[in-house]
């Protein structure tokens, strides 16, 4: 039986942290990916960050690195599960590993896109505003389309 290192237990709980401070601060955009995610998923039972990064757009001003927080609470609803590591197809990942997910509740990823419907773009005082940003790509709501 393995056991987490203090270090390790550590690292989780320091990503646990991060993880729900960019939640809070970049709530619209995470709901964005996770929604992403989902159609993704659902169209095709396998998706990566890659996939969310292509699909939802991010202002001039918002770090992708928001969107680190979308697979965690989908995971732990057991609607999905990490199948292992791929390398990023994006080049200016530089091919690092990429966690590649896997859909394994289908009617639990319906139900949560129809009680987690898309918003609208949030203002300055809801995280809009810089937190140092980098661009990012692209997205209309593409989980409309998959329980249409």
């Amino acid at each position: 039986m393995s056991q987490i290192s203090p270090c390790n237990n550590e690292g989780e709980g320091r990503k646990r942290d991060a993880h729900a401070l960019l939640e809070s601060r970049r709530r619209v955009y995470v709901l964005r990916g996770r929604r992403a995610l989902l159609a993704r998923l659902l169209a095709t039972g396998r998706a990566t960050a890659d996939d969310v990064r292509d699909a939802v757009d991010l202002p001039r001003n918002v770090n992708p690195v928001c969107l680190g927080a979308v697979p965690t609470l989908l995971a732990r609803a057991g609607i999905i599960e990490s199948e292992g590591f791929t390398k990023s197809r994006r080049p200016d990942a530089h091919a690092r590993p990429v966690q590649v997910w896997r859909l394994v509740n289908r009617a639990a990823a319906l139900a949560w896109l129809v009680d987690n419907p898309d918003r609208p773009d949030p203002t300055p005082e809801e995280g809009a505003g810089p937190v140092a940003g980098q661009p990012g790509p692209r997205s209309p709501d593409v989980a409309a389309s998959a329980i249409a």
